[in-house]
């Protein structure tokens, strides 16, 4: 079978993606590739054609046991033989999936890369024919990727100890330059061709408030936003159930989802998402990671993230169909020490004191990189391409910022004394302090501490006590912003750069951009009015046959689809088949209930 005949055949596409057809091709060719694609940009598909051309079982080792449950659920609807080992299995059904791989009936196997250098699996592999080896999530592997997994490590060890080396595919969303070579290098692939096909996602709006009451602001996004699939992503588990149960008292249907539930229930609150009987999910970092959901059609960040990998991988989750989708973070100051906690408390066990240390400083210079998102007043998206290596145009148009109105205020004295009084509190005790402390001596505050350091006595002392904090820690942080200050990545302390002689002696001005007013963004998303209620009644033959089935309703076809389905209005099987993302096994499937439900919506009218 050919790569475009397989495409139409199971997936009902009619061309690739940027990037996919090259990295197919480099694969049959027999050639490792690493691809590098953006949530949504179709790199399952660089592996599942290429194991429908190829003979044999193609492997695809993955990090979560919901990314395999959700894909092997999507492809055997297509009519893909597939199947998944993980702890999810009971013992009878796990002899099943072994037997069904021995003889020969998948096409594509999933695995936790855990499950490697068990004896019964490491038999199976070197038993029977896997021409192809996928590596999901790559950056795993990397000690400078977001999401390091030690069991990562033994992907190169498990492949060089098979009968035959299989070509090797590494895939992942968010991979910088020195991401990208850590991964070529620890699953040692040979000669690779790599394909970054860009990190932008031109359907997705960015936007960074920091509002004075994030329950308030949260409940009014998601009441304007009823009856659509989004996530709530908070920092911990105890702002998960409570800000769930802020919006269940507010009668939205939000479910939850964190590590300290347990399995059963992140199933049973998992499914409710999946099938739509719980519009809101709530969750931790915990939840997501290859959850092919393709209908979020929001995701808002509670709390800001530690890094911006795990942050565009997140909000990367909104809008997996095409479709608009908002990506809303709620900033508050407090976030960041809440980032800092974690991180000091987070390591692994399987690292030692040395690797420990440096993963703690990069994570630290991530944070930092993460702070600059929430504090710029540049466009967002152009942050984040920036941060990837990308270029791009000055001005996306269509974020939050870009879609801002500011005025242009000058700051030079004030700037003058923020950075006088940094000098000074250092000179006086020896060594700088934090960004907090800094605003309280700058506006005269009593604070125990600040009386016992006796900062009280400083000539800066209150300086701008005739501002309010949030204005003063706008200053501070502007300047940290724009490289006058910086924060010392062990200790937290506020310290002075080289530039900021410029602005003390050599007379240099400074002008802050102040947001003044935001414009009203249009709702985006919606169907023409012709196609509107067409677009319903297609939701509801869809819901219909996903229940009968037993299956999310995305798994029967995607919102992109019905929406391209609801443009046609196709009246045979025929035109039924030119719909994107309808194929054949599915039109044999499901083509009959949804041209009646287009029958009948035309004789209304």
């Amino acid at each position: 079978m050919q790569p475009r005949e397989a495409l139409r055949q199971y997936f009902g596409h009619s061309d690739f993606r940027r990037g996919q057809h090259k990295l197919i091709e480099a694969v049959l060719g027999g050639r490792d590739v690493l691809g590098v694609m953006p949530t949504g940009g179709g790199k399952s598909m660089c592996y599942q054609i290429p194991a429908l051309c190829l003979g044999g079982t193609t492997l695809v080792i993955s990090p979560l046991i919901s990314l395999m449950k959700d894909q092997v659920a999507a492809l055997t609807d297509a009519g893909v033989p597939a199947g998944y080992i993980n702890s999810s299995l009971s013992g009878e059904e796990l002899r099943d999936v072994y037997r069904r791989a021995y003889n020969g009936e998948y096409r594509l196997l999933y695995v936790a890369p855990e499950r490697l250098g068990a004896p019964g699996f490491v038999k199976l592999a070197q038993t029977i024919s896997i021409p192809l080896i996928a590596v999901d999530e790559a950056h795993c592997i990397s000690q400078w990727g977001q999401d390091f997994r030690p069991s990562y490590l033994e992907i190169a060890d498990f492949i060089d100890a098979l009968p035959q080396r299989p070509v090797t595919a590494a895939f992942t969303a968010t991979a910088t330059a020195r991401v990208q070579e850590d991964i070529g290098r620890l699953l040692r692939l040979r000669g690779p061709l790599r394909e970054v096909t860009g990190f932008d996602r031109p359907n997705l709006y960015f936007e960074v408030r920091t509002p004075r009451s994030k329950n308030g602001t949260l409940l009014a996004l998601v009441r304007e936003r009823v009856g659509r699939c989004g996530i709530v992503y908070c920092a911990t588990r105890a702002a998960v159930e409570r800000v769930c149960q802020s919006l269940q008292d507010a009668g939205i249907p939000a479910t939850r989802y964190h590590a300290g539930l347990d399995e059963e229930e992140r199933r049973r609150n998992q499914d409710d998402f999946q099938f739509d009987r719980r519009t809101v999910m709530v969750a931790t970092n915990a939840f997501g990671m290859g959850i092919d959901k393709s209908n979020v059609s929001y995701v808002i960040h509670y709390n800001m993230p530690k890094s911006l990998e795990a942050y565009y991988q997140e909000a990367g989750r909104a809008g997996r169909d095409g479709e608009p989708a908002d990506c809303i973070l709620l900033f508050a100051p407090a976030d960041v020490e809440t980032a800092r906690f974690l991180i000091d408390n987070g390591g692994s066990d399987a690292l030692s004191e040395e690797e420990a240390a440096l993963v703690r400083r990069r994570d630290m210079e991530r944070l930092q990189a993460m702070v600059g998102y929430c504090r710029t007043a540049k466009c967002l998206r152009g942050y984040i391409l920036d941060y990837f290596g990308q270029p791009h145009a000055d001005a996306c148009g269509s974020c939050g910022n870009c879609r801002a109105k500011y005025r242009a205020e000058d700051i030079t004295t004030h700037a003058q004394m923020i950075l006088s009084c940094a000098v000074r509190i250092r000179d006086a005790l020896g060594y700088g302090v934090g960004k907090t402390l800094l605003i309280q001596v700058l506006r005269g505050s009593r604070d125990q501490r600040v009386l016992q350091l006796r900062l009280d006595k400083l000539p800066t002392y209150g300086l701008l006590a005739e501002l309010p904090e949030s204005a003063v820690r706008a200053r501070v942080e502007y300047l940290e912003m724009e490289g006058y200050l910086k924060t010392d990545p062990d200790h937290g302390a506020l310290l002075l750069t080289p530039q900021a002689r410029e602005v003390l002696f050599r007379g240099k001005t400074l002008t802050m951009p102040v947001r003044i007013e935001q414009e009203e963004r249009a709702k985006a998303g919606a169907l023409p009015p012709a196609d509107a209620d067409l677009f319903q009644a297609l939701r509801a033959t869809r819901a219909q046959i996903a229940r009968r089935r037993g299956v999310p309703a995305y798994v029967v076809f995607s919102d992109a689809t019905l929406t391209d389905m609801a443009r046609r209005a196709p009246r045979t099987m025929a035109d039924f088949l030119e719909v994107s993302g309808v194929g054949q096994t599915k039109a044999r499937q499901y083509g009959e209930a949804f041209l009646e439900t287009i029958a009948a919506h035309a004789g209304e009218k």
